[in-house]
């Protein structure tokens, strides 16, 4: 006799992501696995005295989502201090810091994540003439949406510039602008890092937010962080409401060898990914890697945070040692270096990755084909190729180059697609792939809710147990009360009404 279920999905429009147009009525649970997935009629005796039953309406059944590329502790930052995010112009990204001022004790940093001026129809960052007009008592910082840049008011100036790189401190007849950048930003950011206590409080505000928006995993890349012991203890504490992969950055690399541990180690809820290096920098810090000069900037082509001849010996470093490697790779010249050095290292399933390849040539998407190598991109990236955006800015006529969905999945490259955290919210990604520009940017609806999901799941080894709706797999779901069939024009206006995890509801729209 077949055990009741747990968890019954029923009525409801369900697909499976598994195969083309695949759909059923209704998806049965038990002991966190999907144990059945067809007729609604026929599931629901399956229902028992203490089966959880979820009429569905008709809503759409997705595999849950999973986020390639995140930076879960500074979402939580940014849920707890000031969101910049939004923010309409450089006077309201003020008043959103002076609210926060007003929020903390006298003479604490105040501090603001996510601002972007192209938003503002702007060039120029946030400099401390335009923080020093907070007046706080404390240090004011504010971190751009790309993590690049960080802008620092009088007080933080003179507390923090003194420690940072010379070739990171922006500077104007000799003092300091208040704009740091790469890895200058990077040391504030860690200057301003929370304890383990405080680490909890924003991880569970970063879970709350992301199960909200159909999240079930994510790929959380890490450093100088107690993350990985703050979601191993929440995960032990049965209050981990998502699965993580921990990218962890490179420094940690001797570390985690000595202590015996490679990517895919871990149980529960809480795995080792991928080793973590940046290449290049960002198109909006103008500090990517290009084989052309900046459009604005006629005599910058980026730069090397890692020099190529270092990446290929921290590449044969942790591949030695048992680790995928994700490299952040952004301009042309950066991305096609890295798919060289990952291409002609003998590798057995390695799933290496490149992280963003906005500017990706033709050439190095059809070596990342050959090569079986994982392009994790961030579609929501696509908000700044429009002919007034931020890619137009930066460089030109290539804003079409950019991003190309439709491209790398025609040469048949494995999409793993990702948020970056702006904003973390998938529907807002699987919106901006359907609606780009160009065909050659653009990805039909199954194909951009596959990278997603099964896309995901792939770069994080997880392919057989996540990713598609289908029996045997964990009951990693999510209920939409739109079909981005029906909507395509208007997927980043549906809302996720509900989000299992295991088969555990986490996230329920319909409570008040």
């Amino acid at each position: 006799m077949t055990a009741p279920a747990d968890l019954l999905l029923t009525n409801a429009e369900v697909h499976t992501l598994a195969r083309p147009d695949e759909t059923h009525d209704a998806v049965a649970v038990r002991d966190g696995r999907i144990t059945r997935v067809g007729d609604a009629y026929e599931l629901d005796f399956l229902a028992g005295v203490d089966t959880r039953i979820v009429d569905c309406d008709g809503r759409v059944v997705l595999p849950g989502f999973i986020d390639a590329h995140t930076h879960f502790e500074l979402l939580g930052r940014k849920l707890v201090h000031a969101d910049l995010s939004g923010a309409e112009s450089r006077v309201a990204a003020i008043d959103r810091l002076r609210d926060r001022a007003d929020a903390v004790p006298a003479g604490d940093p105040v501090v603001g994540y996510g601002y972007d001026e192209t938003e503002w129809g702007e060039s120029d960052y946030l400099t401390r003439a335009d923080l020093d007009a907070v007046d706080a008592a404390g240090p004011v910082v504010a971190v751009r949406e790309d993590l690049h840049v960080a802008s620092l008011d009088s007080t933080a100036v003179e507390r923090f510039v003194d420690d940072l790189s010379e070739a990171g401190v922006r500077r104007e007849g000799g003092e300091p602008t208040g704009v740091v950048v790469e890895g200058a930003a990077g040391a504030v950011l860690d200057a301003l890092a929370p304890d383990a206590e405080g680490t909890a409080e924003l991880l569970r505000a970063a879970q709350r937010y992301a199960n909200e928006r159909g999240v079930t995993g994510v790929h959380d890349m890490v450093r100088r962080s107690h993350a990985p012991r703050v979601y191993r203890d929440l995960d032990a504490a049965d209050e981990l409401t998502l699965r993580v992969r921990l990218n962890y950055w490179a420094d940690h690399l001797d570390a985690l060898v000595e202590t015996g541990l490679r990517t895919n180690h871990g149980d529960g809820r809480v795995r080792v990914g991928a080793i973590k290096t940046f290449t290049d920098g960002s198109l909006g810090g103008r500090t990517a890697k290009l084989s052309e000069p900046y459009a604005d900037a006629p005599d910058e082509r980026g730069e090397w945070t890692v020099p190529p001849a270092e990446f290929r010996d921290l590449l044969d470093s942790a591949a030695g040692a048992g680790f995928q490697v994700a490299a952040h790779a952004i301009g042309d010249e950066a991305v096609g270096d890295v798919v060289d050095a990952f291409a002609t290292r003998p590798s057995t399933d390695a799933r290496h990755r490149v992280e963003h390849a906005e500017l990706a040539s033709d050439a190095a998407i059809d070596r990342m084909a050959e090569a079986d190598i994982v392009a994790s991109i961030q579609p929501n990236f696509h908000r700044w190729a429009g002919e007034d955006g931020l890619y137009a800015a930066r460089i030109g006529d290539r804003r079409t180059e950019t991003n190309r969905l439709g491209r790398l999945a025609d040469a048949g490259v494995h999409l793993a697609f990702g948020s970056d955290g702006m904003p973390l919210d998938p529907l807002v990604g699987v919106h901006h792939a359907v609606n780009a520009p160009t065909a050659d940017q653009r990805l039909g609806v199954t194909e951009a809710l596959r990278a997603y999901t099964l896309g995901s799941a792939y770069a994080g080894f997880d392919e057989d147990r996540l990713g598609t709706v289908e029996p045997g797999k964990y009951a990693d779901l999510v209920v939409l009360d739109g079909s981005p069939w029906e909507r395509p024009g208007e997927i980043r206006e549906i809302d996720v009404t509900l989000t299992v995890v295991d088969g555990e509801v986490v996230y329920d729209g319909s409570d008040p």
